[in-house]
């Protein structure tokens, strides 16, 4: 098991070189000197030359490449941001801890709510319960974030004026970018878990629990359960991802000072270390998010644990 979780480590390391590749190739084809960016439309040519020599930008594109990875890689500097002329990395340090705590709020919630409410709706499948979850699973999935959230600007806002449409000044102005980002994948979640637990509600070992008197209960929670969750976890780490990444259009919509608003506000003014950076951010956390979950499916289901372990015994084996 050590060796897959080692694998996979180094898999992660690869695809962050990969994104970092990939996003600076993206970048130098972009239209646009960043040296004029830095300052600005009235300098001359011999301002912006001189410019270009400090920033690096007349080196081959290969060298300015190798620089890159190796100032990211190895030095953890993502550059000083050509707008506000700041490093990176010290908005990360403020910015990531807002952008996390509203995706891990919202996918609480996700969770908290989601997963009793898909439970409910197949064990009184075709009741009204049932049928109301169905329906709100198919507004919330087709609606849009960005229009929900302006109208609960419009509504909590300007209409009634129960919330702050913007900042972080109290627990209050988180109260809609969490509800925005997280009644999608409440829906989404209530309805993978409703079809999880209908495929496993038939099940000979369910069907056998109950033969031996066990309460509905204990059935439930004990027995069908964990069995129709191994599904659902799988989704789970891919909501994770898109509800962290979702955050992008929220922040801006809630002016909520994340990593979505900053690589929305360098998209907006060509800041191209604030671009890389906040990419390779979000690419970092998608990476690990998917192999914690990779490794939460293999512990809830034996099945993947056993090949593991007689993958290790055939190698073992083989080399003796």
């Amino acid at each position: 098991m050590w060796k897959y979780i080692l694998k996979r480590i180094l898999w992660l390391i690869v695809i962050m070189l990969c994104v970092a590749v990939v996003i600076f190739v993206i970048l130098w084809f972009v239209p646009g000197d960043p040296a004029q960016i830095v300052l600005g439309t009235g300098a001359t040519q011999a301002d912006i030359d001189r410019q270009r020599e400090i920033m690096g930008l007349n080196a081959p594109f290969i060298v300015q490449l190798g620089r890159y990875l190796r100032d990211v890689f190895l030095h953890f500097d993502f550059g000083n941001s050509y707008v506000y002329g700041t490093p990176v990395i010290n908005e990360f340090a403020a910015r990531l801890p807002r952008t996390l705590g509203l995706g891990l709020i919202s996918m609480a919630l996700n969770i908290v709510i989601g997963i009793p409410l898909g439970v409910n709706a197949a064990i009184h499948r075709n009741s009204f319960q049932d049928q109301g979850l169905l329906i709100m699973a198919m507004v919330f999935i087709s609606v849009p974030q960005f229009w929900l959230a302006l109208m609960m600007v419009v509504l909590f806002s300007v209409k009634l004026g129960w919330l702050p449409p913007y900042g972080i000044t109290g627990w209050k102005c988180w109260i809609m970018p969490v509800l925005a980002n997280s009644l999608s994948g409440i829906a989404m979640n209530a309805r993978q878990t409703r079809s999880a637990v209908l495929e496993t509600i038939r099940a000979d070992f369910v069907t056998t629990a109950r033969a031996k008197g066990l309460s509905e209960k204990v059935v439930i929670y004990k027995h069908m359960l964990p069995n129709a969750l191994i599904p659902v976890v799988n989704a789970l780490g891919m909501q994770l991802a898109m509800v962290v990444g979702g955050t992008v259009v929220i922040e801006q919509v809630f002016s909520f000072p994340g990593i979505g608003q900053y690589l929305l506000t360098g998209v907006s003014s060509r800041d191209y270390p604030v671009i890389r950076g906040s990419v390779l951010i979000l690419a970092l956390f998608s990476a690990v998010i998917t192999l914690l979950v990779d490794l939460f499916y293999a512990y809830l289901d034996p099945r993947i644990k056993a090949q593991y372990v007689n993958y290790g015994a055939k190698k073992k084996g083989g080399k003796k």
